[in-house]
């Protein structure tokens, strides 16, 4: 069953804040926008850009559409601001090689 997941929108406060503990837990503020997530990677709008959360059995644990904030649990591997979500790591190392 291939069905299409919308992305999750909300209200959020301007502020943006990033806690991670023991690298086990992650706690986001100044969610706009869940775009996808899964085991392995979270994708969201951010009030300060899209940020990519990648790691091992991530879990939503916490989601307050209110106020913007997310908490994610499992290992935490890689957190990473990015500036087009539709780009690939591919196409700007290229990019940046062909300037």
């Amino acid at each position: 069953m291939n069905e299409m997941i919308s992305p999750i929108k909300f209200e959020t406060n301007p502020y943006h804040n990033v806690v991670i503990k023991d690298r086990k837990h992650i706690e986001i503020s100044g969610v706009r926008m869940i775009d996808s997530l899964d085991s392995q990677e979270f994708l969201m709008e951010t009030t300060q850009g899209w940020l990519l959360i990648k790691g091992k059995d991530l879990i939503l644990e916490k989601l307050d559409t209110d106020r913007g904030d997310v908490n994610i649990k499992g290992t935490i591997e890689a957190m990473q601001y990015i500036d087009n979500k539709k780009s690939s790591d591919k196409e700007g190392f290229f990019s940046k090689l062909l300037k």
